[in-house]
């Protein structure tokens, strides 16, 4: 019996231990990739003032001051303030809650249910595999925003629908990203070594061939999070996703564009953050990409 456990043991202790060389590897190798790495920490700064923002902010990003109004960016007030006089480094603070979970929000709800259709699509092909892949054609046909624009309009407007809008073209993306994948990893041969043993069909989607198309799930995930966040950015400039009053990056600007003469800075700062956030995980994915994904590889 102790020999039994021993063995147990020594099987676990061997496959921490690859997992922390693999963990080694890719940390090694994505180090080398400065612009993703400088990105990750600015996500990473992002996603903290998503989770302490609202507690630390140096103004209340609600209450105006009509004392100052329409003021340019001061010590006191580094990025100026509103037509309300509210403070917009605050805001900007405190709308990247909004802007960031409900894009974040679209884009794993698209995953998931895109995944699920990839993988069932790739592995039992034939007319499931058609049929998939048909409605993934006929939801590509339509431009990214032109669609969600369809969607919130029949919906309704609101942040849930911009999520439910936002997610609805990500899933045939990653519908067909993990088709292909699933194409490529049923045919390895220890999928069919597994089969060949009698495994059914749901274990070997989900033991053996989904873990294959993970790296190219998070990598286009990374990507994708970009697009989501200028999708929602542009249905709130259009009066489609957050309330106007909310401090939502897409809806701050839409609501500043009138004093784009007078006071630049209301539209310059927002602006910046949704181009700086965008950029910052594009080039993340890249770098993920270059790493997780071994044909482009040196």
């Amino acid at each position: 019996m102790s020999n039994i456990q021993s063995e147990v043991v020594t099987r676990e202790q061997i496959v921490n231990e690859k997992k922390e060389i693999r963990f080694y590897n890719f940390w090694r190798d994505f180090r080398k990739k400065k612009p993703a790495l400088i990105s990750l920490f600015f996500i990473l700064f992002l996603i903290i003032t998503m989770i302490i923002g609202p507690y630390v902010v140096p103004y209340e990003p609600a209450e105006p001051d009509y004392n100052k109004v329409l003021e340019s960016p001061t010590l006191q007030h580094i990025f100026g303030t509103d037509a309300f006089g509210r403070d917009i480094l605050s805001r900007l603070a405190v709308g990247a809650r909004v802007t960031l979970s409900v894009s974040i929000s679209a884009v794993l709800l698209g995953a998931v249910v895109g995944t699920i259709l990839g993988l069932v699509s790739g592995f039992f092909g034939k007319w499931v595999d058609r049929a998939v892949m048909r409605v993934c054609d006929v939801l590509f046909a339509f431009p990214d925003l032109i669609l969600a624009i369809g969607i919130v309009a029949i919906l309704g407007p609101g942040l849930n629908n911009v999520v439910i809008a936002v997610s609805f073209f990500s899933i045939p993306s990653f519908a067909r990203i993990v088709r292909s994948a699933t194409l490529e990893a049923k045919e390895m041969l220890f999928v069919e070594a597994t089969r060949s043993i009698g495994a059914s069909n749901r274990r070997i989607i989900w033991k053996h061939i989904f873990p294959e198309t993970v790296p190219t799930i998070i990598v286009y995930f990374t990507m994708k999070v970009g697009t989501a966040i200028l999708a929602a950015a542009s249905l709130s400039f259009l009066g489609l996703g957050a309330e106007p009053s909310s401090p939502d990056w897409g809806a701050m600007l839409s609501k500043s564009r009138d004093y784009i003469d007078s006071s630049f800075h209301l539209v310059f700062f927002p602006g910046l953050i949704i181009f700086l956030t965008v950029l910052a995980f594009n080039l993340l994915g890249d770098g993920l990409r270059d790493v997780l994904d071994p044909k482009t590889k040196d």
